[in-house]
């Protein structure tokens, strides 16, 4: 089975790097210490420190395997290279207009690993990101979101 690559932001990949990299020289013969530790002290069917250290170490494992996953064949989008033609892609930043509310919003489509809504970065696969990839400056987008439909006018699409 063919893994399918996904698109990420030099800076995703830089911090998801690093991450993996602090997991598995830090946090992993942390945790690793604190079993042996554990175990030292006898009986294991009783021992809260060692069961919350093989939690512990569980989710360390389990956050490593996906970290790799999602690095092993990276598609690295740096959106400053590629020509802007005020069309919506991923890694644009948009500026929007909601003409019910006169209200603008600027938003910047990145991946799943990167969303971040207080820093305005949305991710590729929420509703508003879709609704908006392939649109274009000067388009009006109606957008079904749990909270219901939102309508929004294409301001700007930026390259940074």
């Amino acid at each position: 089975m063919t893994q399918q690559r996904r698109p990420m932001t030099h800076h995703a990949e830089v911090k998801l790097r690093a991450e993996l990299e602090r997991l598995k020289t830090q946090e992993r013969p942390k945790v690793i210490a604190e079993i042996a530790e554990a175990r030292a002290h006898g009986d294991l069917k009783e021992n809260a420190e060692y069961h919350a250290a093989r939690e512990k170490q569980g989710f360390i494992e389990g956050r490593i395997q996906y970290l790799e996953s999602r690095l092993s064949q990276p598609q690295i989008i740096n959106i400053t290279k590629i020509p802007n033609t005020g069309k919506v892609i991923f890694g644009t930043t948009v500026l929007l207009l909601n003409p019910d509310t006169e209200e603008a919003i600027e938003y910047q489509i990145v991946c799943e690993d990167e969303a971040d809504l207080v820093l305005k970065k949305i991710s590729i696969t929420s509703p508003i990101a879709r609704g908006l990839i392939g649109k274009s400056v000067g388009d009006e987008v109606s957008i079904s979101t749990p909270n219901g439909m939102v309508y929004y006018e294409v301001l700007e699409v930026h390259h940074r």
